[in-house]
């Protein structure tokens, strides 16, 4: 099951959820726990629901399954094309995960202020939308070049919001710097994987930036993202009331593991084979960023 739901991911939502939780918890005065737990599990839910809705609708449309350069970090899951009989299964995970989605949801009612309620499920349905239609018939956002702008809107602003909704607070320009970072950094992490299944993309019909871009311009685009990272974590430490400083440690990994991704990824930008340590090293700056924001802002709080 963990395969499935492709369970190392879910770092891309659990971040930006305790980030913003945190941060709006330290404006709002007090961190409503039991708030928290409803929009993680909210959260979570419809992650779940996106992992297994783009592994079922890819296989189901041909991507993935002339894909040779599948690997960890791309490609998807696989489970599919290994055990055609468990798409039922992966069914019943997807939906399951919007359900459990929407009755955290409603909880979340008794809890949050009667004016946000319009922007809690707004953030829902929208999220829900996205969970599907990121990969199935007939909208298929990341076969028309939309699935970056998705990607990076669901696990940056929205994510970020739905935390802050949570705990009472309406975004601010504090919650807005913190919008962009964790949808950047999962963006990147799309943004490798696209270069590496770019074969397979384009006979798919799977049209993102590195299909309509190339490789070399898709490279430059990674680079800027994550220096745009970089530039929104000085900002919370520089703008941000108060002691803010400790937000600056999220920026270890960038001393220490990002010059060399970007040499790697601006030199071998069309080389799956070279592309998959990228891949990899794009995933370890992804978590240590996630990890040492949650501490900074433990620290802030």
């Amino acid at each position: 099951m963990l395969q499935m739901i492709r369970a190392p991911f879910l770092s891309s939502i659990i971040a930006p959820i305790v980030t913003g939780s945190l941060l709006s918890a330290r404006m709002a005065g007090s961190f409503g726990l039991f708030e928290f737990l409803l929009v993680l599990i909210t959260g979570l839910g419809l992650h779940i629901a996106v992992n297994v809705y783009n592994d079922i609708y890819d296989t189901l449309q041909g991507t993935d399954k002339v894909n040779v350069h599948r690997n960890e970090y791309s490609g998807g899951s696989g489970v599919l094309l290994d055990n055609p009989d468990l798409i039922k299964r992966m069914y019943w995970l997807a939906r399951s995960g919007l359900i459990i989605a929407l009755f955290s949801t409603a909880g979340l009612m008794f809890f949050v202020d009667r004016d946000l309620w319009i922007y809690l499920w707004g953030l829902y349905l929208i999220s829900a939308f996205f969970s599907k239609y990121y990969t199935a018939a007939p909208v298929k956002l990341a076969y028309r070049g939309l699935g970056e702008v998705s990607v990076w809107f669901a696990f940056g602003p929205m994510a970020i919001a739905i935390a802050a909704i949570s705990q009472s607070v309406f975004p601010t320009n504090q919650i807005l710097l913190l919008m962009p970072v964790s949808g950047l950094s999962t963006l990147s992490i799309l943004l490798v994987g696209q270069l590496i299944d770019l074969d397979a993309d384009k006979q798919g019909g799977k049209h993102g930036v590195a299909s309509r871009l190339g490789t070399l311009p898709t490279a430059v685009f990674y680079v800027l993202a994550q220096m745009a990272i970089i530039t929104f974590v000085i900002l919370m430490a520089l703008l941000f009331e108060g002691s803010s400083w400790p937000l600056l440690i999220a920026l270890l990994p960038y001393l220490l593991i990002f010059p060399k991704t970007a040499l790697l990824i601006l030199k071998h930008h069309g080389n799956p084979e070279e592309l998959k340590k990228v891949a990899r090293m794009t995933v370890q700056i992804h978590l240590l960023l996630s990890l040492l924001l949650i501490v900074g802002f433990i620290i802030y709080l």
